[in-house]
């Protein structure tokens, strides 16, 4: 049974120049759209999930990377060395028509190649030239072209083993007295758990014909215009498939929806990543669990500001108590320090929008221990409404004592 060459650039939507960033990039971006968490009991997009996250597992890392470029598909089985060689020989281009399969073995694997219509003159053992003459052994590649191939493919197909679960990233509303102060907050999320019927094994007990390879145990991979026939990698090459659990559709794990409680700490910032270790999917046949990351949304305060550790507030301030100084009291996040209160003095000629600083009354560091920010206050001086005219004869008096113009600069300047 023939399995068709996967284009895994395409798959994720990326050119095959593409740098680790983007590739990475794009996996998160169609991750986020086609996660079974996202889209539940949605097959298309459970499969599609599978189809870029088979393309990121390979693209993502390095060497597999490699291999993929250099022959056209990827398995564990072969060996960069002998793919590399294959690359530079340039194998991939010969023009392997239809023909006889032929093996190759090595390491215990044979792997039967088409070669009919292949010219194999220019080998290293004794191919004829065009003219019937025997040509050198050193001309062509310099070596066997089916021990290099063979060499590709050594071993039999790696069990497919244990598989860790997956992470979860959720964002969680936190209201703003509890990220200062710290609390408990909760959640409903929606994870994988266990299969309590296969307990993660993804199968029941018997067997059934593999419907990759029909029951052949192998299955032809197409690299370029090769085929090789490889080991059938759902089966084992054993023809024979377990059958799949009924409760979990052979996928070792369930969907469910848990509420979830956890504590906040005090000084946790808006945006800031919570990391739950072994909160995430869970793994099958014995595979760890992923971890939960909660994003924190803070809520916001109708008086209090917070700009990372400090706190920002606006407080008024008399015409008269901004031109002579005052003691005012303004109010601070500590409910213990005076009812919320404290003292703060205010320089004489004070003008609007000058901030004062109060040292260490912000908010406690959640990143370093024992530190605190501090509380930045604006002045905003309030103009009296004037009514009587006691109080206008005396402003009038006023203006006369002090006749600067404060538009004066600002005038010199245009």
């Amino acid at each position: 049974m023939a399995t068709q060459t996967k284009d895994y650039y395409s798959t994720l939507g990326v050119k095959k120049a593409a740098t680790s960033d983007e590739i990475r990039k794009a996996f998160r971006k169609l991750a986020r759209k086609y996660h079974p968490d996202v889209n539940p009991n949605d097959k298309k997009s459970e499969e599609k999930f599978k189809e870029i996250s088979e393309a990121n597992d390979v693209l993502s890392d390095e060497k597999k990377r490699k291999i993929y470029d250099q022959l056209g598909f990827y398995s564990d089985n072969i060996d960069p060395a002998a793919a590399e060689a294959a690359a530079r020989g340039g194998y991939g281009g010969g023009g392997f028509a239809g023909g006889g399969a032929r093996p190759g073995a090595r390491g215990g694997q044979e792997v039967p190649f088409d070669f009919g219509g292949f010219d194999f003159s220019g080998f290293q053992g004794g191919g004829r030239g065009r003219g019937g003459a025997q040509e050198p052994a050193s001309s062509g590649f310099g070596g066997s072209f089916k021990d290099i191939f063979g060499g590709m493919f050594s071993g039999g197909q790696k069990a497919r083993g244990s598989r860790p679960g997956t992470d979860l990233e959720y964002q969680v509303s936190v209201d703003f007295w509890s990220a200062v102060r710290g609390g408990v907050a909760r959640l409903d999320i929606q994870r994988q758990e266990t299969c309590p019927t296969c307990k993660g094994k993804s199968t029941t007990g018997g067997s059934s014909e593999c419907p990759e390879c029909t029951g052949t145990g192998q299955v032809t991979q197409m690299g370029g215009r090769m085929k090789f026939n490889i080991q059938c990698p759902r089966c084992n090459g054993t023809g024979k498939v377990q059958s799949g659990c009924a409760i979990c559709d052979g996928e070792g794990v369930v969907t469910r929806r848990e509420p979830l409680e956890f504590r906040i700490k005090a000084g946790t910032r808006d945006g800031q990543r919570i990391r739950l270790a072994g909160k995430g999917n869970a793994g099958t046949d014995g595979g760890s669990a992923g971890d939960l990351f909660l994003i924190v949304k803070v809520g916001t305060h109708p008086v209090f500001a917070r700009v990372g550790d400090d706190i920002h507030v606006t407080v008024p301030v008399t015409m008269t108590e901004a031109a002579l100084g005052a003691k005012i009291e303004v109010p601070t996040i500590d409910t213990h320090d005076g009812g919320g209160r404290t003292q703060l003095k205010i320089p004489p000629g004070t003008q609007t929008g000058q901030k004062l600083r109060l040292r260490e009354k912000g908010v406690p560091s959640a990143l370093r221990e024992g530190l605190r920010g501090d509380e930045i206050v604006e002045v905003k001086i309030v103009v009296p409404k004037v009514q009587d005219e006691r109080s206008k004869e005396i402003l009038r008096e006023l203006a006369k004592l002090n006749p600067e113009d404060p538009r004066a600069e600002l005038l010199a300047e245009v």
